[in-house]
């Protein structure tokens, strides 16, 4: 009888994962259109943080734009995996793209390749493993019912 319920909740896997795998493929296209449609400036390096945990490695960077209108845009907690943090870690400065009021305000142009790689790449797993547990769901449930 249980197993029969843990199969029927099993079926909010594949949904959960197609949810996330839409979240990625909306920040990977947030990541391109603010790169490509962005306005080009340098962004002063503020602070970095860095969190060093076992089952967390992430760091994050303070950026601060002005723009040639002199709007100030700033991002506090920019984050950045682990894998990126070496390509901006003791910069003063850095080019972005910035595109006010969008979702990614402000895309570092040195991580952009990266980042949109890690975004895209994200999205394809999320979607392969919600085709994955959505056959399994599929099956483990059929085969309760021909019990």
């Amino acid at each position: 009888m249980i197993v029969r319920i843990i199969a029927k909740f099993f079926c909010i896997v594949p949904v959960l994962l197609i949810g996330l795998a839409v979240n990625q493929g909306y920040v990977a296209l947030e990541l391109r259109q603010t790169w490509s449609e962005g306005i080009p400036a340098m962004a002063m390096v503020e602070a970095f943080e860095t969190t060093n945990r076992a089952d967390v490695t992430y760091g994050y960077v303070h950026l601060q734009v002005t723009l040639e209108d002199g709007q100030i845009i700033e991002n506090e907690r920019m984050s950045l995996p682990q894998s990126l943090w070496p390509r901006v870690k003791g910069q003063d400065s850095l080019q972005v793209y910035v595109r006010p009021d969008a979702p990614q305000e402000i895309v570092i142009s040195r991580l952009m390749p990266a980042h949109w790689l890690i975004a895209a790449s994200q999205m394809g797993i999320s979607l392969f493993g919600a085709i994955l547990s959505g056959l399994l769901a599929f099956f483990w449930n059929r085969a309760l019912r021909n019990k």
